[in-house]
C-alpha cells in the first residue's frame, strides 16, 4: 500500500491552502495569549459565539519582527493601546503552512479603526443599558453639599496623579481647608473593577463623613484605561449616594465613567481645581450675603437713630402735651356727664311732679278703703266677742278662775262662778 510521509502530507496541504484565496485576506478576530518574543509577536486568534460566548474558531497568528515594530507603532498611535488579550481586531493575514510548525496566519497589517470602533460599540451598548435601567443620570442629579470640603479619594497609593491632586488641593491660594482620605484601589489591569467597587463600598459605609468622591488616575496608555470600561463599575458609580468626580487620564481620554459621574474633568489636577473653584464660589456667595447683612443692619440702625432723634426732640414737650390731651379728654367727659345727667334727671323730675300731684287723691282713696275694711272687721269682732255670746243666752262657769269644760274635773263642794249677760251667779257643786 502506497503511503505519504508526514512531510509530504504537510507539503500537499500547503500547496492546497497557500493559494491566492488565502493570501492577504482581511479577517476579524479576538486576541488571546499575546506574547512578544525575539522581536516577533505571537498570539491566538479567536472567534466566539455572540450568544453563548463559546469559542467557535481558533488559529495561531504571528507578526514577524520585520513588520511588528511598524504595525505596533501605528496601532498604539491610533488607539492609544498595545496589542493585548481581549481586544477585537481587524487583520490582514496570509495563511502559512510550515512543515514543522503547522498552519498559522502571518499578519501583515492591522486596521486600528476597527478596534476603536469595537470599544466605542461596547461603550454605547453599556450606555444604552444604563439608560434603559433609568440609572445613567442618578449621580449627576444629586445635590451638592454646601460647602464641599470633605473629600473621599479613590486612587492608587503613591501614584503621581494622586500626588498632583493633593498638592493642588492643599496649596490653594484661598487657603481653603479640605479634609481628604485615600481609599486605595488598582488603577489599571484586571483588578480595577473589584478594587474600585470595594473602595466605593467602604466610602458608602461612612458616607455621612464625606461630601463627595473623587476617582482619579494620571495619564498613560489608553489601554491602561480599559479596566474602567465596565458596566458593573459604571452602574455602581451611577447609583452612588454621594456626588462623584471622575478625573482619569488625559484630556482626550474618555471612559464609560465619564457618562455617569456627577462631574467629569480631564485630569486629577483639574479635579482639585474644580473643587477649589466651587469653594471660591461659596466664599464669594458668603461675601455677598455678608455685605447684604451689613447693609441691612446699617439701614435699620440709621432708621432707629433717626427715630430716636425725633423722640429726643419731642421729649421736653411730650409731658405737657400728654397732660393737655388728658385735660381735654376730661373736659369732654365732664361735658358728656353733664349732658347725660340732664337728659336722665329731667324726665325723672317730671315724673316726680306727676306723682306728687296725684298722691293726695291716691292716699284719700287708700284711706277710705282701709277705714271701710277696719269698720267691717270691728263689726265682725263685736259679733264674735264673749259679751255678744252671753247676750245670746250663753253663760260661762269658772272654777278657780278657769272655765269649766268637764264636770268631772270639779270636786263636790267647790264654789263655782257662772257669768251671764247681766251679771255673775255664785253656786256650790253638790
Amino acid at each position: 500500500m502506497e503511503s505519504l510521509t508526514l512531510l509530504q502530507l504537510n507539503k500537499r496541504i500547503a500547496s492546497l491552502v497557500m493559494t491566492g484565496a488565502t493570501q492577504n485576506v482581511w479577517i476579524t478576530a479576538e486576541l488571546s495569549d499575546v506574547i512578544v518574543r525575539g522581536g516577533h509577536c505571537y498570539m491566538e486568534l479567536l472567534q466566539k459565539d455572540s450568544a453563548s460566548g463559546a469559542t467557535v474558531a481558533k488559529a495561531r497568528g504571528a507578526i514577524w519582527a520585520n513588520r511588528f515594530v511598524d504595525i505596533r507603532q501605528r496601532f498604539l498611535t491610533a488607539t492609544g493601546q498595545d496589542f493585548r488579550t481581549g481586544l477585537k481586531v481587524m487583520l490582514c493575514a496570509s495563511v502559512s503552512m510550515h512543515p514543522v510548525y503547522g498552519m498559522s496566519l502571518v499578519i501583515n497589517a492591522v486596521n486600528p479603526e476597527y478596534t476603536m470602533g469595537d470599544i466605542v460599540r461596547r461603550r454605547n451598548e453599556m450606555i444604552a443599558r444604563l439608560k434603559s435601567e433609568g440609572i445613567i443620570n442618578m449621580n449627576r442629579e444629586l445635590p451638592w453639599p454646601v460647602p464641599s470640603l470633605r473629600i473621599a479619594v479613590i486612587s492608587a497609593e503613591g501614584a503621581a496623579g494622586y500626588g498632583d491632586f493633593m498638592k493642588q488641593l492643599t496649596d490653594n491660594a484661598l487657603r481653603l481647608r479640605f479634609v481628604t482620605k485615600l481609599f486605595p484601589a488598582m488603577m489599571q489591569g484586571d483588578r480595577v473593577v473589584p478594587t474600585v467597587i470595594a473602595a466605593l463600598g467602604d466610602i458608602a459605609a461612612s458616607q455621612d463623613d464625606w461630601d463627595c468622591v473623587v476617582i482619579i488616575r494620571g495619564g498613560g496608555a489608553t489601554s491602561d484605561l480599559l479596566g474602567f470600561e465596565n458596566y458593573e463599575l459604571a452602574a455602581n458609580v451611577a447609583q452612588f449616594p454621594l456626588p462623584v468626580i471622575v478625573g482619569i487620564g488625559h484630556e482626550r481620554d474618555v471612559t464609560i465613567l465619564d457618562y455617569v459621574a456627577g462631574v467629569r474633568v480631564k485630569t486629577p489636577t483639574a479635579a482639585a481645581e474644580w473643587l477649589i473653584e466651587r469653594g471660591k464660589n461659596e466664599l464669594e456667595r458668603l461675601g455677598v450675603i455678608g455685605r447684604e447683612i451689613v447693609r441691612l443692619a446699617g439701614d435699620r440702625l440709621s432708621g432707629a437713630k433717626e427715630q430716636l432723634g425725633r423722640i429726643e426732640g419731642a421729649l421736653p414737650s411730650l409731658p405737657s402735651a400728654v397732660v393737655d390731651r388728658q385735660r381735654g379728654k376730661l373736659d369732654r367727659c365732664m361735658m358728656w356727664v353733664g349732658q347725660l345727667s340732664d337728659r336722665r334727671i329731667r324726665p325723672q323730675l317730671s315724673r316726680l311732679d306727676t306723682v306728687a300731684s296725684s298722691l293726695p287723691v291716691v292716699l284719700a282713696a287708700v284711706m277710705e278703703r282701709r277705714c271701710a275694711r277696719l269698720q267691717s272687721l270691728g263689726e265682725m269682732l263685736d259679733m264674735l266677742s264673749p259679751e255678744a255670746t252671753l247676750r245670746r243666752g250663753y253663760s260661762v262657769t269658772r272654777y278657780n278662775g278657769h272655765a269649766v269644760t268637764d264636770a268631772a274635773e270639779v270636786p263636790a263642794g267647790a264654789v263655782l262662778e257662772t257669768m251671764v249677760a247681766s251679771g255673775t251667779i255664785v253656786s256650790v257643786k253638790q
